[in-house]
């Protein structure tokens, strides 16, 4: 599968200020396979270690003396360890945290050496106290699959390429068959074994056993890295979870995740699902300037799970209510398509993304971005239904250059709002950066 995060990696290794790249993400986005086929791609030879199925793992970094370190990594993984033309994947590193403290003297002994982490609970391990080389590697997050890569994948790049390069003429002719499409990844959504089989043989039921399965996995993963005594906490904020996207007012409410909890109850089980990737946390911004991260309110905040089609999954979405019938448009308080649009600029511009709502004023906006020095409303319509004024009223009080309405109409400007059609969601920021320079 053609991923975009591959363009990253070649920058990675061409760069002159290379050092050991740490590979974040959930569980099953695709970290070992991009690895492994950058790898096979791209070098001479792969050196694979998982160190969750290998028994000498923990050996392997019993020291920091680097020229035994890569001697060992030679032995086993059974190929040619050399600079420059041998990329060296620590899977699952996770498992052993002294490999983490080991890139430090890799990179200062060994620059030479192409190196790359990864693990699907390594961001929690990073905040666990482990011993870790700030300043000496470098750092990329994946994502599951976004709308573009998901055409890619089942075979429409002519329709990628139409959005990625704002073909908006003949966009709108083609506009019920992005519309069917944008259907189909709502259900599929991006994790890549789910979007492999539907794009193999089309069926529904294995996507979504698949899906199923995946979920499971992150449940077993609470259960078996999770601390003791916060293992019940994080299986009930998850668990709440389709019930907090079902409100009209999304902002994250301990009542229901158990009745008479408090912040301080939950804290701790958040942020352990937030650093393993399986939920991201959207903050609140009380006024929309630059920079954005200053007017942050710690208190307020959305939780949502990583994925469309894992949130399906999760809620039990009838399957034909998706891909068929309306109600996933009129139905579920737009909870899916709010999903889908921040799933889509996770992957686009990265974790820059905050949603507005007034102390004294019902004006709310689902997300606010910030592109360079410009701030940018963006509203979520899960039909096409354009009515309503917080965005138009936003932009107004608070003299913003642009404000923007991804909803199921195509392209159009109006009274100073732009409508980008929510399939266009994955190529957000060129479609925004384009109507600016335009304006600009």
């Amino acid at each position: 599968m053609k991923r975009k995060i591959y363009s990253k990696l070649i920058e990675w290794k061409q760069s002159p200020r290379r050092k050991p790249l740490v590979l974040q993400g959930a569980r099953q986005v695709g970290k070992s396979w991009i690895l492994k086929e950058f790898g096979r791609n791209e070098y001479k030879h792969t050196a694979y270690i998982s160190c969750d199925n290998e028994p000498l793992a923990k050996a392997l970094f019993a020291d920091y003396d680097t020229d035994r370190i890569l001697r060992s990594i030679e032995a086993l993984a059974g190929v040619p360890v050399e600079p420059t033309d041998t990329l060296i994947i620590l899977d699952e590193i996770q498992e052993v945290p002294e490999g983490l403290s080991a890139l430090k003297y890799l990179y200062e002994e060994k620059p030479g050496y192409h190196i790359a982490i990864a693990g699907s609970l390594l961001g929690i391990t990073l905040h666990s106290g482990t011993s870790f080389p700030v300043g000496k590697v470098d750092f990329l997050s994946m994502h599951p699959m976004d709308f573009e890569e998901f055409l890619w994948a089942i075979g429409e790049e002519s329709i990628a390429d139409l959005i990625a390069t704002r073909d908006i003429a003949v966009l709108d002719t083609l506009h019920t068959k992005c519309v069917e499409l944008l259907r189909q990844y709502y259900f599929a959504g991006g994790m890549p074994e789910a979007v492999s089989a539907y794009a193999s043989d089309g069926s529904v039921i294995e996507v979504r056993n698949i899906q199923r399965a995946i979920v499971e996995a992150y449940r077993n993963d609470i259960s078996k890295h999770a601390p003791l005594r916060e293992t019940e906490r994080i299986q009930l904020v998850m668990r709440s979870l389709p019930a907090q996207l079902a409100k009209e007012n999304k902002k994250f409410v301990y009542s229901a995740v158990r009745k008479g909890a408090r912040a301080v109850d939950f804290e701790i089980a958040i942020q352990w699902l937030v650093d393993a990737g399986i939920v991201t946390r959207v903050s609140r911004i009380n006024a929309p300037k630059i920079p954005l991260s200053f007017y942050e309110d710690f208190n307020a905040f959305k939780l949502y799970l990583l994925d469309c089609g894992l949130f399906g999954a999760m809620c039990d979405t009838p399957i034909a209510d998706i891909l068929m019938g309306s109600k996933i448009f009129e139905e579920y308080k737009g909870a899916f398509t709010e999903l889908f649009v921040l799933q889509q600029l996770k992957a686009d511009v990265a974790d820059n993304v905050y949603y507005f709502s007034g102390d004294n004023s019902r004006i709310e906006v689902d997300f606010v971005i910030a592109l360079g020095s410009t701030v940018v409303p963006l509203e979520v319509k899960a039909e096409d239904n354009l009515k309503g004024k917080s965005l138009k009223l936003f932009r107004e009080q608070n003299h913003l250059t642009l404000a923007a309405r991804l909803s199921m109409r195509p392209y159009r400007e109006q009274d100073g709002l732009v409508n980008i059609p929510l399939y266009a969601a994955a190529s957000c920021r060129s479609w925004i950066d384009a109507i600016i320079g335009q304006k600009g």
